[in-house]
């Protein structure tokens, strides 16, 4: 057993080894930002671009801000959205209908991302776009509603798409893991007397840390996702709580500016800071995750 261990200690050390190779290669190549900006690389929202170093400044805010909105605005449209699929699945859909069901909803997964770009550029966009202008002018009142934005590229149209593509995920999860309740469970719990309702909800709480997996996940590829995202959110350094307000997300930005960041003197190192930031992001979000699940196996 002991030779066994040994023999699986350099996979997990190598592993470990390119995850620690990577935090070091960003944080090596941000320093000169954070050398010379300090902390408001990550409270400011002023971006100059220019080819006199002493005048360039780059703020990540505003990456930061829209990272963040677009991602849990997706998980909260995501989520109910798997598990109610997940549920429908495997309780309401005949047996020999189910794999009609689930083959589609696993080939979403796979799809190419800038597949669903394309179709949140030309088809998603113009949406939100139309009906945009009729919420502002009803509800311009409440700041989630009151930025006038007719184009239809904006944080809402990001976080439906992104919630689009990762719903497949978390319900690939969500899905085996409910179909795995034991049917005595399943039987316990209609014994009782309990509504359909009140027995998902029962059934529910027996995976919860399968829900979580699927959370994470979801919300580890929202964080990441890139060209999709660049397509549709409006790419603009801005910072407001308006649903159709354009922003940025930290991938959209490397995307976009990567390409011509070596023409400038601080950018590059400024866009490695960008993505320390994604990386420490997906590492704390993951951590959480780790936590709340050994939390919940010693209830």
């Amino acid at each position: 057993m002991d030779r066994f261990k040994l023999l699986l200690l350099p996979v997990c050390g190598t592993v470990l080894g390119i995850l620690m190779l990577m935090l070091l290669v960003f944080a090596v190549n941000s320093a000169e930002t954070l050398a010379r900006q300090g902390i408001e690389t990550f409270t400011s929202n002023v971006w100059i671009a220019s080819e006199i170093p002493e005048e360039e400044f780059y703020g990540l805010l505003a990456a930061i801000y829209g990272t963040l909105y677009t991602s849990i605005l997706a998980l909260i449209l995501a989520l109910p959205t798997s598990i109610a699929l997940a549920v429908f699945t495997i309780d309401f859909v005949p047996q020999k209908a189910k794999e009609a069901l689930v083959i589609p909803v696993d080939i979403m997964a796979g799809l190419p991302t800038v597949l669903y770009g394309l179709w949140g550029l030309f088809v998603l966009a113009p949406l939100v776009g139309n009906f945009a202008p009729i919420f502002y002018e009803k509800l311009s009142f409440v700041p989630l509603f009151s930025y006038y934005n007719f184009t239809g590229f904006s944080y809402l149209t990001a976080s439906i798409l992104l919630a689009i593509m990762v719903t497949p995920f978390a319900t690939a999860i969500i899905r085996e893991a409910y179909r795995t309740i034991p049917a005595t469970y399943r039987e316990a719990v209609y014994s009782l007397g309990l509504t359909r309702y009140e027995a998902t909800k029962v059934l529910l709480s027996f995976i919860k840390p399968s829900i979580l997996a699927g959370s994470l996940l979801a919300f580890g590829r929202a964080v990441g996702e890139t060209v999709a995202v660049s397509l549709v959110v409006g790419n603009t350094f801005n910072i407001h709580p308006s649903f159709f307000a354009p922003g940025y997300t930290i991938s959209s930005l490397l995307a976009n500016q990567f390409g011509n960041a070596f023409v400038y003197r601080y950018m590059p190192s400024a866009l490695f800071c960008a993505g320390l930031v994604l990386f420490l992001i997906g590492l704390l979000v993951n951590i959480a995750g780790v936590l709340l699940l050994r939390r919940w196996r010693h209830v």
